[in-house]
């Protein structure tokens, strides 16, 4: 299959031919275990592998469809890989890109689950998990820094920020509607006050479009998929609703709305819908959920299984995955606790990704129709915005429980600690953790793998 013939140019640069499926398929691999660092690495590393080595896409074409991933609910990465594969492979290329997107860390995550639930007593483990705790602290304190210098760019931005960490911190405001809020103050501020509501596109810059074979293909007419008819939004609704949903109705039919298979497939499926602004923002109000609400996991298991996410490739919001098998271990029934820690956690992945796949499907032949909409434009502004107040209080959060070892709620629930219960060991580590990321730029890798081994020896001494 060549699209894109070897002698044509591009701007008096030879174009590349387009890649076939196999190709694709072992690039779509070699990311999905090469994906460590977050959204903004990953996203790095498919525009180094995508745009500048082998130019399958070009720059402008690359950024357009990160603008529409940054849209979406979800993990914006792996919807922009499913968007390309999609481009270049049509239905069966975005598959391919989406689930080799998060196959690899999924993988490690359920091992790590594994070996958390059963070993996590030991005081070796014990120790190790206290390093990693800071540590994420460290690596939750620095995405607020860096949502916050790209967000917060006048003071509207900056009171938007504040009245939505006031709004789940103190009047413990559920996060979908904070973010609901927050869209509809975008949407109206971009009538009223448009010059404060109206954000930087994302990527832009002065370098030169680079094009790639997927551009020659489209001014040829060869992407067909590509150009919405008047049948595919609703054959792909009726296509993939059923296949998000169908196992979640099964479930409760099967068993009840008061069971744990019921409780995820239903409350993940909502995440999916409500997570826009990554995984930091989504993971306030899992905790809150999954600690408070539901009970599935301790304040600390929470901050244990974002620290084995933040080890693992693929996108952060792996650690639902790891929420889903600790819940469904924990109310197994009739099952062997394994057997059904690992049947939560695939559920939990099923309804957090499988909508990934339904958005892009969905959306993307129309996505020329948003380019250039100055109101949606504004309310994600300000959705962003919130997403800071959010992550703000997802910080506090993890440093109330890991640094300090008694908290009391007062008022509408807002948390406050006792001093007296601080943990030395625990600041100790965070704050050294902070320094090493913040001040030396230290990677998260290694400063996890310090606080881990850090924590050894800090446990031995007297709290």
């Amino acid at each position: 299959m060549s699209a894109v013939a070897a002698g044509e140019k591009a701007h008096g640069v030879e174009a590349p031919p387009a890649p076939t499926f196999g190709q694709a398929t072992k690039l779509w691999a070699k990311i999905g275990l090469l994906s460590f660092g977050g959204p903004a690495g990953q996203i790095a590393l498919m525009h180094k592998e995508l745009v500048e080595e082998r130019r399958w896409i070009g720059e402008q074409r690359f950024l357009h469809a990160l603008n529409y991933c940054m849209l979406l609910p979800g993990p914006e990465a792996q919807q922009l890989a499913i968007y390309i594969g999609w481009l270049l492979h049509r239905t069966a290329g975005g598959l391919v890109a989406g689930i080799l997107f998060v196959l690899p860390g999924a993988l490690v995550m359920l091992g790590l689950s594994i070996f958390y639930v059963l070993y996590n007593d030991a005081p070796v483990i014990d120790a190790l998990f206290f390093g990693i705790k800071a540590a994420v602290l460290a690596v939750v304190v620095e995405a607020v820094i860096r949502i916050g210098k790209r967000a917060l760019k006048n003071r509207v931005m900056v009171a938007i920020a504040v009245i939505a960490f006031l709004a789940i911190y103190v009047v413990r405001l559920p996060f979908p509607l904070i973010i609901l809020f927050a869209g509809l103050t975008g949407w109206i501020g971009s009538r009223l006050a448009p010059a404060r509501f109206s954000g930087a596109a994302h990527g832009k810059d002065n370098s030169p479009d680079v094009r790639g074979a997927v551009d020659l293909m489209f001014e040829r007419g060869e992407l067909t998929h590509t150009r919405p008819t008047k049948w595919h939004a609703p054959r792909t609704i009726a296509i993939w609703l059923p296949i998000w949903l169908g196992p979640v109705v099964l479930i409760l039919a099967l068993t009840g709305p008061a069971s744990v298979w019921t409780q995820l497939g239903g409350f993940f499926s909502l995440m999916a819908v409500v997570t826009f602004g990554g995984a930091y923002a989504a993971l306030s109000y899992v905790a809150q959920a999954a600690v408070t609400s539901f009970g599935w996991l301790a304040p600390g298991e929470m901050v244990d299984g974002l620290g084995l996410a933040e080890t693992t490739p693929g996108p952060l919001i792996l650690v639902l995955q790891f929420v889903g098998f600790v819940a469904a271990y924990r109310h197994a029934g009739a099952l062997s606790p394994l057997v059904a820690g690992s049947l939560g956690a695939l559920l939990t992945l099923w309804v957090t990704f499988v909508p990934c796949f339904f958005w892009i499907f969905l959306g993307a032949p129309y996505i020329e129709a948003l380019r250039g909409n100055k109101a949606l434009s504004a309310a994600l502004t300000a959705i962003t915005a919130a997403v800071v107040g959010v992550v703000m209080n997802l910080a506090l959060w993890f440093a109330l429980h890991v640094v300090f070892g008694v908290v009391h709620r007062v008022g509408l629930g807002m948390e406050v600690p006792v001093l007296s219960s601080l943990d030395w060991r625990a600041a100790l580590l965070a704050a050294a953790a902070m320094v090493a990321m913040l001040k030396l730029k230290i990677g998260m890798l290694p400063t996890l793998a310090g606080s881990a081994l850090a924590g050894l020896a800090l446990l031995a001494l007297p709290a």
